[in-house]
Protein backbone atom coordinates (compact mmCIF):
# COMPACT_ATOMS: atom_id res chain seq x y z
CA UNK A 1 0.00 0.00 0.00
CA UNK A 2 1.34 3.41 -0.93
CA UNK A 3 2.18 5.80 1.89
CA UNK A 4 0.79 8.69 -0.18
CA UNK A 5 -2.82 9.64 0.32
CA UNK A 6 -3.80 12.89 -1.33
CA UNK A 7 -2.61 14.38 -4.61
CA UNK A 8 -1.02 17.37 -2.86
CA UNK A 9 0.89 15.11 -0.47
CA UNK A 10 1.98 12.92 -3.36
CA UNK A 11 3.32 15.88 -5.33
CA UNK A 12 5.21 17.28 -2.34
CA UNK A 13 6.79 13.91 -1.56
CA UNK A 14 7.75 13.41 -5.21
CA UNK A 15 8.89 16.99 -5.74
CA UNK A 16 12.56 16.03 -6.05
CA UNK A 17 11.71 13.56 -8.83
CA UNK A 18 10.73 16.48 -11.05
CA UNK A 19 13.43 18.21 -13.07
CA UNK A 20 13.91 21.77 -11.81
CA UNK A 21 11.60 21.05 -8.87
CA UNK A 22 9.80 24.09 -7.51
CA UNK A 23 6.75 25.02 -5.52
CA UNK A 24 5.48 26.66 -8.69
CA UNK A 25 4.80 23.25 -10.20
CA UNK A 26 2.81 22.18 -7.13
CA UNK A 27 0.77 25.39 -7.31
CA UNK A 28 0.06 24.74 -10.99
CA UNK A 29 -1.43 21.34 -10.15
CA UNK A 30 -3.40 22.92 -7.33
CA UNK A 31 -4.98 25.28 -9.87
CA UNK A 32 -5.81 22.39 -12.20
CA UNK A 33 -7.39 20.47 -9.32
CA UNK A 34 -9.50 23.43 -8.26
CA UNK A 35 -10.82 23.87 -11.80
CA UNK A 36 -11.51 20.13 -12.08
CA UNK A 37 -13.56 20.20 -8.87
CA UNK A 38 -15.67 23.08 -10.19
CA UNK A 39 -16.23 21.33 -13.52
CA UNK A 40 -17.06 18.08 -11.71
CA UNK A 41 -19.75 19.90 -9.74
CA UNK A 42 -21.31 21.34 -12.90
CA UNK A 43 -21.11 18.08 -14.87
CA UNK A 44 -22.87 16.24 -12.08
CA UNK A 45 -25.82 18.61 -12.10
CA UNK A 46 -25.92 19.04 -15.87
CA UNK A 47 -29.35 17.45 -16.14
CA UNK A 48 -30.77 19.89 -13.59
CA UNK A 49 -29.26 23.12 -14.85
CA UNK A 50 -29.41 24.91 -18.18
CA UNK A 51 -25.83 24.04 -19.15
CA UNK A 52 -26.37 21.25 -21.67
CA UNK A 53 -26.78 21.54 -25.42
CA UNK A 54 -25.16 23.79 -28.02
CA UNK A 55 -23.90 27.24 -27.07
CA UNK A 56 -24.80 28.63 -30.49
CA UNK A 57 -21.17 29.40 -31.36
CA UNK A 58 -18.47 27.70 -33.44
CA UNK A 59 -14.95 27.09 -32.15
CA UNK A 60 -11.78 27.71 -34.15
CA UNK A 61 -12.28 24.41 -36.01
CA UNK A 62 -15.77 25.29 -37.23
CA UNK A 63 -17.34 22.85 -34.76
CA UNK A 64 -20.42 23.66 -32.70
CA UNK A 65 -19.48 24.51 -29.13
CA UNK A 66 -21.47 23.07 -26.27
CA UNK A 67 -22.43 25.29 -23.34
CA UNK A 68 -20.16 23.26 -21.09
CA UNK A 69 -17.25 23.70 -23.54
CA UNK A 70 -17.44 27.45 -23.06
CA UNK A 71 -17.97 27.21 -19.31
CA UNK A 72 -15.15 24.73 -18.72
CA UNK A 73 -12.72 26.72 -20.84
CA UNK A 74 -13.36 29.81 -18.71
CA UNK A 75 -13.01 27.87 -15.46
CA UNK A 76 -9.57 26.47 -16.32
CA UNK A 77 -8.39 29.75 -17.84
CA UNK A 78 -9.37 31.75 -14.76
CA UNK A 79 -7.96 29.21 -12.29
CA UNK A 80 -4.58 29.09 -14.02
CA UNK A 81 -4.35 32.86 -14.44
CA UNK A 82 -5.30 33.58 -10.83
CA UNK A 83 -2.53 31.50 -9.27
CA UNK A 84 0.17 33.34 -11.20
CA UNK A 85 2.01 30.11 -12.00
CA UNK A 86 1.39 29.97 -15.75
CA UNK A 87 2.58 32.54 -18.28
CA UNK A 88 0.42 31.34 -21.17
CA UNK A 89 -2.42 29.04 -22.17
CA UNK A 90 -3.49 27.44 -25.44
CA UNK A 91 -6.94 25.86 -25.58
CA UNK A 92 -8.81 23.87 -28.17
CA UNK A 93 -11.63 26.38 -27.67
CA UNK A 94 -9.51 29.48 -28.39
CA UNK A 95 -8.38 30.74 -31.79
CA UNK A 96 -4.92 31.69 -30.52
CA UNK A 97 -2.83 31.30 -27.38
CA UNK A 98 -3.43 33.53 -24.36
CA UNK A 99 -0.68 35.53 -22.67
CA UNK A 100 -1.20 36.07 -18.94
CA UNK A 101 0.19 39.53 -18.25
CA UNK A 102 0.05 39.63 -14.46
CA UNK A 103 3.25 40.43 -12.56
CA UNK A 104 3.58 36.88 -11.22
CA UNK A 105 2.49 35.31 -14.50
CA UNK A 106 5.28 37.04 -16.40
CA UNK A 107 7.81 35.33 -14.13
CA UNK A 108 6.23 31.89 -14.52
CA UNK A 109 8.14 29.08 -16.22
CA UNK A 110 5.23 27.01 -17.56
CA UNK A 111 2.66 27.09 -20.33
CA UNK A 112 -0.43 24.86 -20.44
CA UNK A 113 -2.27 23.42 -23.42
CA UNK A 114 -5.74 22.06 -22.75
CA UNK A 115 -8.80 20.39 -24.19
CA UNK A 116 -11.22 21.71 -21.54
CA UNK A 117 -14.03 19.21 -22.10
CA UNK A 118 -13.30 16.27 -24.36
CA UNK A 119 -16.42 14.48 -25.58
CA UNK A 120 -18.68 17.36 -24.52
CA UNK A 121 -21.47 16.38 -26.94
CA UNK A 122 -21.95 13.27 -24.78
CA UNK A 123 -22.92 15.27 -21.72
CA UNK A 124 -26.56 15.41 -22.84
CA UNK A 125 -26.81 11.60 -22.62
CA UNK A 126 -24.87 11.19 -19.35
CA UNK A 127 -21.77 9.61 -20.90
CA UNK A 128 -18.32 10.18 -19.30
CA UNK A 129 -16.42 13.23 -20.51
CA UNK A 130 -13.02 14.57 -19.59
CA UNK A 131 -10.35 17.27 -19.51
CA UNK A 132 -6.94 16.74 -21.14
CA UNK A 133 -3.94 18.90 -20.23
CA UNK A 134 -0.33 19.24 -21.24
CA UNK A 135 2.38 21.23 -19.44
CA UNK A 136 5.59 22.57 -21.01
CA UNK A 137 8.44 24.72 -19.77
CA UNK A 138 8.55 27.91 -21.79
CA UNK A 139 11.44 28.32 -24.25
CA UNK A 140 11.34 32.14 -24.26
CA UNK A 141 13.08 34.08 -21.47
CA UNK A 142 11.24 34.36 -18.16
CA UNK A 143 9.74 37.83 -17.85
CA UNK A 144 9.12 38.27 -21.57
CA UNK A 145 5.77 37.73 -23.31
CA UNK A 146 5.13 34.16 -24.41
CA UNK A 147 5.26 33.44 -28.13
CA UNK A 148 3.98 30.69 -30.40
CA UNK A 149 7.31 28.90 -29.99
CA UNK A 150 6.48 28.20 -26.34
CA UNK A 151 3.52 26.08 -27.45
CA UNK A 152 4.83 24.46 -30.64
CA UNK A 153 7.15 22.02 -28.87
CA UNK A 154 7.45 18.29 -29.59
CA UNK A 155 5.58 15.99 -27.23
CA UNK A 156 8.85 14.68 -25.80
CA UNK A 157 9.41 18.10 -24.24
CA UNK A 158 6.34 17.86 -22.02
CA UNK A 159 7.05 18.43 -18.33
CA UNK A 160 3.77 16.72 -17.44
CA UNK A 161 0.49 15.62 -18.96
CA UNK A 162 -2.75 14.23 -17.67
CA UNK A 163 -6.49 14.01 -17.87
CA UNK A 164 -9.53 14.21 -15.65
CA UNK A 165 -12.41 11.82 -16.32
CA UNK A 166 -15.85 12.82 -15.06
CA UNK A 167 -17.77 9.56 -14.81
CA UNK A 168 -19.28 7.33 -12.12
CA UNK A 169 -16.40 8.71 -10.09
CA UNK A 170 -14.09 11.56 -11.03
CA UNK A 171 -10.43 10.69 -11.48
CA UNK A 172 -7.30 12.68 -12.26
CA UNK A 173 -4.55 10.68 -13.98
CA UNK A 174 -1.19 12.25 -14.71
CA UNK A 175 2.50 11.70 -15.35
CA UNK A 176 5.62 13.84 -15.01
CA UNK A 177 7.77 11.29 -16.79
CA UNK A 178 8.09 9.17 -13.64
CA UNK A 179 5.26 6.72 -14.31
CA UNK A 180 1.49 7.21 -14.23
CA UNK A 181 -0.68 7.59 -11.15
CA UNK A 182 -4.43 7.97 -10.74
CA UNK A 183 -6.32 9.88 -8.06
CA UNK A 184 -10.04 9.53 -7.34
CA UNK A 185 -11.99 12.54 -6.13
CA UNK A 186 -13.54 12.18 -2.69
CA UNK A 187 -16.31 14.81 -2.73
CA UNK A 188 -17.03 14.71 1.01
CA UNK A 189 -13.41 15.70 1.68
CA UNK A 190 -12.89 17.77 -1.47
CA UNK A 191 -9.66 15.90 -2.14
CA UNK A 192 -8.13 13.76 -4.88
CA UNK A 193 -6.84 10.60 -3.21
CA UNK A 194 -4.35 8.12 -4.65
CA UNK A 195 -6.35 5.11 -5.86
CA UNK A 196 -4.37 3.77 -8.84
CA UNK A 197 -0.62 3.91 -8.18
CA UNK A 198 1.84 3.09 -10.96
CA UNK A 199 -0.75 2.46 -13.67
CA UNK A 200 0.43 0.12 -16.43
CA UNK A 201 -1.14 -1.06 -19.67
CA UNK A 202 -1.50 -4.82 -20.00
CA UNK A 203 0.99 -5.75 -22.73
CA UNK A 204 -1.86 -7.06 -24.90
CA UNK A 205 -5.61 -6.70 -24.86
CA UNK A 206 -8.88 -7.76 -26.43
CA UNK A 207 -10.56 -4.39 -27.08
CA UNK A 208 -10.33 -2.16 -30.13
CA UNK A 209 -11.89 1.29 -30.05
CA UNK A 210 -12.81 2.91 -33.35
CA UNK A 211 -15.85 4.55 -34.93
CA UNK A 212 -16.64 1.83 -37.48
CA UNK A 213 -19.39 3.97 -38.97
CA UNK A 214 -16.66 5.60 -41.07
CA UNK A 215 -15.24 2.25 -42.22
CA UNK A 216 -15.66 3.01 -45.93
CA UNK A 217 -13.52 6.15 -45.52
CA UNK A 218 -10.58 4.42 -43.75
CA UNK A 219 -7.19 3.53 -45.28
CA UNK A 220 -6.79 -0.08 -46.44
CA UNK A 221 -4.43 -0.91 -43.58
CA UNK A 222 -7.05 -0.01 -40.99
CA UNK A 223 -9.83 -1.82 -42.85
CA UNK A 224 -7.72 -4.98 -42.87
CA UNK A 225 -6.81 -4.54 -39.21
CA UNK A 226 -10.49 -4.34 -38.28
CA UNK A 227 -11.13 -7.59 -40.17
CA UNK A 228 -8.18 -9.13 -38.31
CA UNK A 229 -9.77 -8.08 -34.99
CA UNK A 230 -13.02 -9.80 -36.00
CA UNK A 231 -11.47 -13.15 -36.99
CA UNK A 232 -11.56 -16.23 -34.77
CA UNK A 233 -8.20 -17.16 -33.21
CA UNK A 234 -7.90 -18.77 -29.79
CA UNK A 235 -4.18 -18.03 -29.46
CA UNK A 236 -4.62 -14.26 -29.76
CA UNK A 237 -8.03 -14.25 -28.02
CA UNK A 238 -9.81 -13.06 -31.14
CA UNK A 239 -12.35 -11.95 -32.05
CA UNK A 240 -11.74 -8.79 -30.07
CA UNK A 241 -14.56 -6.70 -28.61
CA UNK A 242 -15.41 -3.30 -30.04
CA UNK A 243 -15.79 -0.64 -27.36
CA UNK A 244 -16.19 2.93 -28.58
CA UNK A 245 -17.64 5.67 -26.36
CA UNK A 246 -16.79 8.66 -28.52
CA UNK A 247 -14.96 10.44 -25.71
CA UNK A 248 -11.18 10.00 -26.05
CA UNK A 249 -10.63 10.25 -22.30
CA UNK A 250 -13.20 7.54 -21.55
CA UNK A 251 -11.98 5.16 -24.27
CA UNK A 252 -8.34 5.72 -23.30
CA UNK A 253 -9.01 5.21 -19.58
CA UNK A 254 -10.83 1.92 -20.12
CA UNK A 255 -8.11 0.58 -22.41
CA UNK A 256 -5.38 1.64 -19.98
CA UNK A 257 -6.97 -0.44 -17.24
CA UNK A 258 -8.25 -3.41 -19.26
CA UNK A 259 -5.87 -3.49 -22.21
CA UNK A 260 -6.83 -2.34 -25.68
CA UNK A 261 -6.07 -0.05 -28.60
CA UNK A 262 -7.66 3.25 -29.64
CA UNK A 263 -7.73 4.13 -33.33
CA UNK A 264 -8.61 7.42 -35.01
CA UNK A 265 -7.14 7.11 -38.51
CA UNK A 266 -6.89 9.49 -41.39
CA UNK A 267 -9.81 9.15 -43.77
CA UNK A 268 -11.16 10.54 -47.01
CA UNK A 269 -13.18 12.95 -44.84
CA UNK A 270 -10.19 13.92 -42.65
CA UNK A 271 -7.03 13.38 -44.71
CA UNK A 272 -4.82 14.81 -41.94
CA UNK A 273 -6.79 13.10 -39.18
CA UNK A 274 -9.36 14.75 -36.92
CA UNK A 275 -7.87 14.85 -33.43
CA UNK A 276 -5.61 17.71 -32.35
CA UNK A 277 -1.92 16.90 -31.91
CA UNK A 278 -1.28 19.43 -29.14
CA UNK A 279 -4.44 19.07 -27.06
CA UNK A 280 -5.16 15.34 -27.46
CA UNK A 281 -2.38 13.47 -29.26
CA UNK A 282 0.69 14.62 -27.32
CA UNK A 283 -0.68 14.45 -23.75
CA UNK A 284 -2.36 11.07 -24.23
CA UNK A 285 0.72 9.67 -26.00
CA UNK A 286 2.91 10.87 -23.11
CA UNK A 287 0.71 9.04 -20.60
CA UNK A 288 0.49 5.94 -22.81
CA UNK A 289 4.27 5.61 -23.10
CA UNK A 290 4.78 6.24 -19.38
CA UNK A 291 2.28 3.43 -18.70
CA UNK A 292 4.19 0.98 -20.89
CA UNK A 293 2.02 1.47 -23.95
CA UNK A 294 2.73 2.89 -27.37
CA UNK A 295 1.41 5.81 -29.44
CA UNK A 296 1.88 6.44 -33.18
CA UNK A 297 0.36 8.56 -35.93
CA UNK A 298 1.44 6.10 -38.63
CA UNK A 299 3.96 3.37 -39.37
CA UNK A 300 7.30 4.34 -37.85
CA UNK A 301 5.96 7.68 -36.62
CA UNK A 302 5.82 8.11 -32.84
CA UNK A 303 3.39 10.79 -31.74
CA UNK A 304 5.89 12.38 -29.36
CA UNK A 305 8.52 12.83 -32.08
CA UNK A 306 6.36 15.12 -34.22
CA UNK A 307 7.25 18.81 -34.60
CA UNK A 308 4.00 20.82 -34.44
CA UNK A 309 3.49 23.45 -37.13
CA UNK A 310 0.33 25.11 -35.81
CA UNK A 311 -1.70 25.34 -32.60
CA UNK A 312 -4.67 23.41 -33.95
CA UNK A 313 -2.81 20.89 -36.08
CA UNK A 314 -4.78 17.71 -36.71
CA UNK A 315 -3.39 14.21 -36.58
CA UNK A 316 -4.21 10.53 -36.84
CA UNK A 317 -3.82 8.66 -33.56
CA UNK A 318 -3.25 5.02 -32.61
CA UNK A 319 -2.40 4.29 -29.01
CA UNK A 320 -2.80 1.68 -26.32
CA UNK A 321 -1.32 -1.67 -25.30
CA UNK A 322 2.09 -2.03 -26.94
CA UNK A 323 1.48 -5.39 -28.66
CA UNK A 324 -1.80 -4.17 -30.15
CA UNK A 325 -0.27 -0.95 -31.47
CA UNK A 326 2.57 -2.98 -32.95
CA UNK A 327 0.00 -5.05 -34.84
CA UNK A 328 -1.74 -1.89 -36.12
CA UNK A 329 1.63 -0.62 -37.30
CA UNK A 330 2.25 -3.93 -39.07
CA UNK A 331 -0.97 -3.52 -41.05
CA UNK A 332 -0.21 0.11 -41.87
CA UNK A 333 3.22 -0.86 -43.21
CA UNK A 334 1.82 -3.70 -45.30
CA UNK A 335 -1.30 -2.04 -46.71
CA UNK A 336 -0.96 1.71 -46.24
Amino acid sequence: MSTFNTLSEFIVERQMDYPQASGEFSALFSALCLAAKIVNREVNKAGLANITGPAGELNSHGEAQQKLDVYTNEVFKNALAARGVVCGLASEEEDSFIYFDGEQNRQAKYVVLIDPLDGSSNIDVNVPVGTIFSIYRRVTPVGSPVTLADFLQPGRAQAAAGYVIYGSSTMLVYSTGQGVNGFTYEPSLGLFCLSHPNMQYPRGGAIYSINEGFYSHFPDGIKKYIKYCQEEDSVTRRPYSTRYIGSLVADFHRNLIQGGVYLYPTSSRYPEGKLRLLYEGNPMAFIAEQAGGKAIIGAGQAVLEQSPQSLHQRTALYLGSADMVDKVEEFLRAFG
